[in-house]
């Protein structure tokens, strides 16, 4: 299956198979679009395809949200905490090692 090279990195970053559910990262519903926190033709950088600037939304979330500069402070602090998060998931499902408590 090809895909597209901002979703393949948005797939890998976070471990998910293309077959997997991904939740949209506002609201918790599925997610069907990887969308660009600062995209390209509206003044964002020349490296929009980085994991910093990749959020999984479902499809009400971005036609509500995305692309609106009102709304791209708040998708960027919901994201970086997703990110934050992440790392401890992964750590509960066992991919990244947890230090021992002893």
């Amino acid at each position: 299956m090809w895909l597209k090279p901002h979703t393949k990195i948005y797939l890998e970053s976070f471990g998910f198979d293309v077959s997997d559910f991904i939740p949209c990262e506002c609201c918790g519903a599925k997610a069907v679009d990887i969308h660009h926190i600062e995209c390209r033709s509206m003044g964002g950088t020349k490296k929009a395809d980085t994991i910093d600037n990749l959020m999984a939304l479902c499809r009400e979330c971005h036609i509500k949200l995305g692309d609106k500069k009102q709304y791209k402070e708040y998708l960027k602090n919901i994201h970086q905490h997703y990110l934050k998060c992440n790392i401890t998931l992964k750590q509960k499902m066992g991919a990244i090692p947890q230090a021992i408590n002893i």
